[in-house]
């Protein structure tokens, strides 16, 4: 390609992640990293074109982009789990214009010498190790739910009852590396129609035999039992590195956002803050519920509504101690020493980031591997509570009331109160366990990306 630089590069990384933002922002924030890391290494970022404003602005010399043309892929950012041909169109529709992206090096004085995709992009695992190329895949999720991919086979041997709403607390202790849950707590790509969506759709066995490597979001010290095992089971190398999300940003200069002056003004830990993440949202009736719950509890809330924001806004105006606001910098608001709580849907990089913030979680999953990971916050990491309790199989029309709502959520924002005080201290000891391990000094994330970088890196200068 005529615009690549002629600086000399140790390695060159061709890094593709699956066209939603949830999966986007993670590969982009680990390309960061590695750049920043290794100034000689060149990463080629394939992204559309939509993506081509400020998202692609303020990034290391050493990231470069390329734009899929527009419109080449259906709409993800609603994908759901058992939307499977959605999942194959994107296959389908990837595989063409990324073979012409690594043909268009192959003549160059930078070829791609790894490739670094989406793990769930099997196809484009495919073309790496058709062309002998060191493919790297990226789980984003939590590494346990990982394991319950890779042993499926289980549930079949196990004779696992196929009428899963009357099992919905049955317990399943049987997947390696990972301690007993309910069925109500499995992702529920396990629970559509009897399948495991995920295997179907995206070809995991295929993606496991064909990487070296794989890296993940989740922080070894939170899943250690789970990484332990998965790496005497694959021949591929695994390298947590989490949390992947941008704490390594400087600080914006600019004049705060309205919702900062706000928060500025609150007393310490006194802020519930509200998010339901931007893939999955409510129904209308358990937004009204939740409204009316938020507001009955009389705590202070901000909540971020997206594209329920007006209808939030209406819903909640009146109500002097809460903030509606579409869209906020979700880290830089878990980090303010306003915000006492985290009422969260539990998608993995939200979890994270409070973990990353020390703030703990009323956890109120919606959809997919959300159940999962609220059971390892609440059960395993112990630095949250559940705001949703009935999570029985196939019910979740079920509407949790705003009597309820007040009631759990008046109690998780007293921070005078006994158990609210252990959450805390638990949440804090949980916050130097993930923030230490993106330390340069000791940090097991750390520590893995520098692995990762001197695997790929030797035998391929050029």
């Amino acid at each position: 390609m005529d615009d690549l630089p002629k600086t000399k590069y140790e390695c060159h990384i061709l890094a593709v992640p699956l066209p939603t933002t949830g999966h986007i922002n993670p590969m982009m924030n680990l390309c960061k990293l590695l750049a920043s890391k290794k100034p000689d290494l060149l990463i080629t970022f394939v992204i559309e074109e939509t993506y081509t404003s400020s998202s692609t602005a303020n990034f290391p010399h050493n990231i470069r982009f390329s734009f899929l043309p527009n419109n080449i892929l259906p709409s993800v950012e609603s994908l759901t789990a058992n939307e499977i041909s959605d999942g194959q169109a994107i296959l389908t529709k990837l595989g063409a214009p990324l073979e012409e992206i690594l043909d268009s090096f192959t003549q160059t004085t930078h070829p791609v010498t790894t490739i670094l995709t989406d793990f769930l992009l099997s196809s484009i695992v495919h073309a790496g190790a058709h062309r002998n190329i060191p493919v790297a895949g990226l789980w984003i999720n939590a590494l346990s739910e990982f394991s319950m991919h890779c042993h499926t086979n289980l549930f079949k041997e196990k004779q696992f009852p196929t009428d899963l709403e009357e099992h919905a607390n049955d317990v399943v202790d049987f997947i390696p590396g990972i301690s007993p849950l309910r069925v109500s707590d499995l992702p529920r790509f396990f629970l559509e129609n009897g399948q495991n969506w995920a295997i179907d759709a995206w070809n995991l066995e295929l993606a496991t035999s064909k990487i070296q490597y794989l890296l993940c979001t989740s922080v070894y010290e939170i899943e250690s039992q789970v990484c332990d095992f998965l790496r005497q089971k694959f021949n591929f190398s695994t390298y947590p590195c989490g949390p992947l999300i941008p704490y390594f940003d400087q600080p914006s200069t600019e004049t705060p956002h309205d919702y900062i002056e706000w928060l500025n003004s609150q007393p310490i830990n006194s802020v519930l803050y509200v998010s339901m993440g931007s893939s999955f949202s409510l129904s209308s009736a358990q937004t009204d519920e939740m409204a009316a719950g938020l507001i009955s509890s009389g705590v202070r809330f901000l909540w971020v509504g997206r594209k329920n924001s007006l209808r939030l806004k209406e819903a909640c105006s009146g109500y002097e101690l809460g903030l509606v606001v579409q869209w906020c910098d979700q880290l830089s608001v878990l980090g303010h020493s306003s915000v006492g709580g985290f009422l969260t849907h539990n998608g993995f990089s939200s979890t994270l980031e409070a973990g990353f913030s020390g703030v703990p979680m009323l956890t109120f999953p919606i959809a997919g591997d959300q159940f999962l990971i609220s059971k390892l916050v609440v059960e395993d990491w112990k630095v949250g509570w559940r705001l949703r309790e009935e999570l029985g199989v196939g019910n979740e029309s079920l509407i949790t009331s705003r009597e309820a709502i007040a009631k759990t959520v008046h109690k998780f924002m007293d921070i005078n109160g006994s158990e609210r005080r252990e959450l805390s201290e638990r949440s804090k000891r949980f916050q130097e366990i993930v923030k230490g391990a993106t330390s340069a000094k000791g940090g097991s994330s750390d520590a893995s990306l520098d692995a990762f970088i001197k695997d790929i890196t030797q035998g391929h200068a050029h």
